[in-house]
């Protein structure tokens, strides 16, 4: 991950390397000299503000955070567009209807996961897929070769609004607030006399929504509008390592860190994502003929787990772990271990180089029915 140790160096860095990544409309309003900045997905993001990660993530637990996020919303419009997505994502993109979002994963023809991100689909012929970290719009246009479909960049730029009381932050920024809003709706709004799209999704685990600009929005304007009426409920600003923590707890895949084209969706344990009752998409015959056992798994123990650790079982090489973090709530350390073989059972010992023990646990550590973001626990 590319950083950069303050705002001002930041800037230099985008102004040489402006073909790899751009900074985001609103880095003005919160950027200091102790922010730390990444690049994901092509787009620079503030990992860190230079704040206490802990008391940041009993926030985001207890009231609400706003997030500046690198997700890059592509368009995939025209009479083809539903055909082309169905092509090439694993979930049956033909029941999706408009006003409606859904997570969707995208094979290689090996069945290896190349991206994940939020499909949403604005109208018959208008989607838009959210993606994560990874190039994947060349591989859109290659398979759109002979369909009427236009991709498309809509210069769309995403800022997050997670924790308990987030939709009490939506309902006194919009003009007229949605409703209803479901879980992974999406309707177009006014905020602050400005047209945004926002949808009921997120990466925290948490109650929360996202908001999507448009060209020509004001992004400071937005921002600050957004700030402004949702001091009331406890709106407050934050780098990414809150939501780093939160995501590890709710079991979210990052792609390209805890899955790649390596590993295929049972492997990474999102088969449930993959709908191969479609008669095609690109890679359900190796997906069909693939081993459907595990490989991912959660691990916890009285340490962070180290990220890159090889962790062994009876004196060998097991397993590397891909992400770890403490969590403040469950307290104790928490990551994911991706095994060398399938068959890893839960409960299994795993121990680092230094000694240190890990269990294998089933993911994910908190909220297993995802009764937070519904709406449904605190």
């Amino acid at each position: 991950m590319t950083q950069a140790r303050n705002y001002a160096d930041s800037h230099r860095v985008v102004k040489i390397s402006a073909k790899r990544f751009h900074p985001s409309p609103y880095v003005d309003r919160y950027a200091t000299p102790e922010t730390v900045f990444g690049v994901y997905s092509g787009r620079l993001y503030p990992l860190s503000l230079g704040q206490d990660p802990v008391a940041d993530y009993w926030h985001l637990r207890r009231q609400a955070v706003l997030y500046d996020v690198p997700e890059h919303p592509i368009q995939i419009e025209g009479p083809d567009a539903e055909r082309l997505l169905d092509l090439v994502l694993t979930r049956d993109v033909t029941t999706l209807a408009p006003g409606k979002a859904r997570y969707a994963l995208a094979c290689d023809d090996r069945g290896g996961i190349l991206m994940d991100g939020v499909l949403i689909r604005w109208t018959t012929e208008r989607f838009w897929f959210v993606l994560a970290d990874g190039e994947f719009v060349g591989w859109l246009e290659v398979h759109a070769r002979g369909l009427d479909v236009v991709i498309s960049d809509p210069q769309s730029w995403v800022m997050q609004i997670q924790g308990p009381t987030s939709l009490d932050v939506l309902a006194v920024a919009c003009e007229e607030p949605p409703s209803p809003f479901p879980y992974f709706g999406v309707a177009e709004v006014r905020m602050g006399g400005q047209d945004v799209l926002v949808s009921r999704t997120g990466w925290s685990g948490e109650l929360g929504f996202e908001i999507y600009t448009l060209p020509g929005t004001d992004g400071a304007a937005l921002w600050d509008h957004v700030l402004a009426v949702g001091g009331a409920h406890g709106l407050a600003v934050q780098g990414l390592e809150s939501l780093g923590i939160r995501r590890i707890e709710a079991g979210i895949l990052d792609n390209g860190t805890d899955m790649d084209s390596t590993m295929t969706p049972f492997a990474a344990g999102l088969g449930a994502f993959v709908d191969l009752e479609k008669a095609a998409f690109v890679g359900r015959e190796a997906l069909v003929a693939a081993d459907r056992r595990p490989l991912l798994f959660g691990i916890s123990g009285a340490s962070i787990p180290s990220t890159g650790a090889t962790l062994c079982r009876d004196g060998f090489a097991a397993g590397r772990v891909t992400t770890g973090a403490w969590s403040p709530f469950l307290g104790y350390g928490i990551g994911y271990v991706r095994m060398h073989e399938p068959g890893a059972v839960v409960g299994t010992e795993l121990r680092a180089d230094d000694g240190t023990a890990f269990e294998v646990v089933e993911l994910p550590f908190h909220d297993r029915e995802k009764a937070i973001p519904r709406g449904l626990a605190t």
